[in-house]
């Protein structure tokens, strides 16, 4: 390879590449080469579109191709290094990319340009500490890539102004076979001002003052493997960039919506402040496929803005929120956390599997905004909503509709309720599994259920609980509250609704809500049940199924409240956690099919699918067993 080496006279520490420069030769084995005392720029004969940036140490090394040398302008203070593009069109039918290499503990790469290009990281160790490490201030689309089978990390200085410790003021896309490890120092890790997608990287963001990732308009994640931990504030951060949202254009052209879009690859994210999300949206959520594990360990905030209290979630959106595939594991310790948590509908369809624990209790304000932590919720609904946070897996403000998938939701905490819609629910298909400390699933209207498994099993609360009326149309449902007056099937009859039981088959361990309206069947019931047994229902002599009673569970009792929180008015609908107690063997059961229900109880069990999370058993064979004898179902309740 041929270089031509220019010196550079008038600024020190200042190297220009362009095409004014007339190089001063001296031959030297068919390489004409001068060297000046403070840089290097190598201007070589290659016919690739690749500018390449060696760091070593306190200098940087600037090799640029001849044929770009009239399209980029460099710059360089030691191993901090500013390249300027000039081109506005493809050079030889192709971008310019800059290669990155080598090592620095005092250098940085500035950008800046009018026209798309590739950043390729092709193992590079980077650290400015007094800035960003990666600055892009072009504004068109820049790939940052690192090559196959590389290893590199940027850190930005604790000192500094910057933003991120790698900015792009445009179009961010973040791509390649090899690893990136980012840490942020000063603000977030990595920041757009613009959207950022991620295609087969590997990505590391190991620190962040503030969010791990930060960008606007939207955000795509196609394939890959993100881990974000160690982070300020939240792991994922996606925000409007305009005033506006343009809505969903074709493949995201001019769209600023800020929604995320999950198609693919690996999320690993875990963030510890206080009221902080795993991955957070100013628009819609979108996850459709890949493998998403999002912890949360902070509890509850104030926000002074907003007057009110704030808690973490794995997930949550602004706006609405469709998951249609993936795997979701989300786990949330902190008083108040979420698993979900939107402002707008939630619906779950096709293959999507979700997972949610909750283990923390809720929490409480003062009127003054101080916090506290309440571990026994039996007075929560009579506090102002603004002025409280319990732990849900789901909590959702618009409608839910579950189609398809697997949820499987747990809560452990006081106030923790499994799924509630602030609006409507209607399930359709998929399997909901919930085990929750206050109510399995919950709707502040009317709750339908059409088809689907089900397994609820409520500790202190109602198994189904509908503020408005409850129509149970179709489905499996295995449904378990606390002891009276709560019930396993709960409809808001104080304001004038009702349960409707129109189909499907029902095992109800608690009851059915009184007054209810039985039709398109038989309802039995039986005055006691044994725990942790097997059943066989069978529905006019044909087995439907065989399931598995839960454990009996304890009810927590008594009233305490921290003084100075702001009180709701009486009721507030669905009630709150039932009185003390134990589920005892005089705790009614209410089973109904399509025709003419009968049990037998102590049956072993052979063959068949599990469903459920094995609390059901479909298409197998019984034996043994005792036949229980069951009377009229009556309406008036117990």
């Amino acid at each position: 390879m041929k270089k031509i080496l220019f010196l550079l006279l008038p600024v020190i520490g200042m190297i220009a590449c362009t095409e004014k420069n007339t190089p001063v030769t001296t031959d030297d084995d068919d390489e004409t080469t001068v060297i000046t005392d403070t840089a290097e720029v190598e201007v070589t004969t290659d016919t690739l579109n690749v500018v390449s940036i060696v760091y070593n140490g306190s200098e940087a090394t600037i090799s640029v191709p001849s044929h770009l040398v009239s399209y980029v302008t460099a710059q360089q203070s030691g191993a901090h290094v500013t390249i300027v593009q000039s081109n506005t069109a493809a050079v030889n039918d192709d971008e310019i990319t800059y290669q990155l290499s080598g090592s620095s503990s005092d250098g940085s790469l500035t950008l800046g340009g009018s026209y798309k290009c590739t950043v390729s990281l092709a193992g590079l160790t980077l650290t400015n500490p007094d800035g960003a490490a990666i600055t892009i201030t072009n504004s068109k689309r820049i790939q940052l890539s690192a090559k196959n089978g590389t290893v590199n990390t940027l850190t930005d200085g604790a000192s500094g102004s910057q933003k991120a410790c790698v900015y792009s003021k445009g179009q961010l896309q973040l791509q390649g076979n090899g690893t990136l490890n980012v840490v942020g120092n000063t603000k977030h890790g990595i920041k757009s001002a613009s959207y950022i997608s991620v295609k087969n990287l590997t990505l590391n963001i190991t620190s962040a003052v503030s969010d791990g990732i930060n960008c606007e308009e939207y955000m795509e994640i196609k394939s890959g493997a993100i881990t974000i931990s160690g982070v300020g504030d939240d792991g994922i951060q996606c925000d409007l960039g305009g005033t506006s949202s343009t809505g969903i254009t074709t493949d995201h052209e001019d769209e600023d919506t800020g929604n995320i879009y999950i198609s693919g690859g690996t999320l690993n994210v875990a963030v510890t402040a206080a009221a902080a999300k795993g991955v957070k949206c100013d628009g819609d959520l979108y996850i459709s496929d890949g493998t998403i594990t999002a912890t949360t360990t902070g509890g509850g905030a104030w926000d002074s803005d907003d007057a009110k209290v704030k808690s973490s979630a794995g997930l949550s959106a602004d706006g609405n929120i469709a998951i249609s595939g993936g795997t979701l594991v989300l786990k949330s310790t902190g008083a108040g956390g979420k698993g979900i948590s939107g402002d707008g509908t939630l619906v779950v369809s096709d293959a999507a599997s979700i997972t949610i624990t909750t283990s923390g209790n809720a929490v409480v304000a003062s009127s003054s905004g101080s916090l506290s932590v309440v571990s026994n919720a039996s007075s929560l609904d009579r506090y102002s909503t603004n002025y409280k946070a319990s732990p849900k897996g789901i909590k959702v403000d618009g409608t839910i509709t579950i189609n398809g998938g697997t949820i499987d939701v747990t809560t452990s905490g006081a106030g923790g309720e499994g799924i509630e819609s602030k609006s409507t629910l209607e399930i359709n298909g998929g399997q909901v599994i919930v085990n929750s400390y206050d109510d399995a699933i919950n709707s502040s209207s009317h709750l339908t259920i059409n088809g689907g498994y089900i397994y609820v099993n409520a500790s202190n609360n109602d198994g189904l609980d509908a503020n408005g009326n409850l129509y149970v149309k179709g489905g499996f449902i295995l449904a378990k509250s606390s002891s009276s007056p709560e019930v396993a099937l709960d409809a808001n009859t104080e304001g004038g609704y009702k349960l409707y039981v129109q189909g499907g088959t029902i095992i109800a361990i608690g009851g059915l809500e009184s007054g209810a309206s039985i039709s398109g069947g038989t309802a039995k019931q039986t005055s006691s049940w044994s725990e942790s047994t097997w059943y066989a229902l069978y529905n006019g002599g044909t087995l439907v199924a065989a399931f598995k009673t839960p454990a009996k569970s304890s009810s927590s009792s008594g009233g305490w409240a921290p003084a100075g929180v702001p009180m709701a008015g009486p009721g507030g609908g669905g009630g709150g956690p039932g009185g003390g107690g134990s589920s005892s063997s005089s705790q009614k059961m209410v089973v109904y099919t399509s025709s003419t229900p009968s049990l037998e109880s102590g049956v072993t069990v052979t063959g068949g699918t599990s469903y459920l999370g094995g609390m059901a058993n479909f298409g197998c064979s019984v034996s043994g067993g005792t036949t229980v004898s069951l009377s009229g179902y009556s309406s008036s309740g117990w």
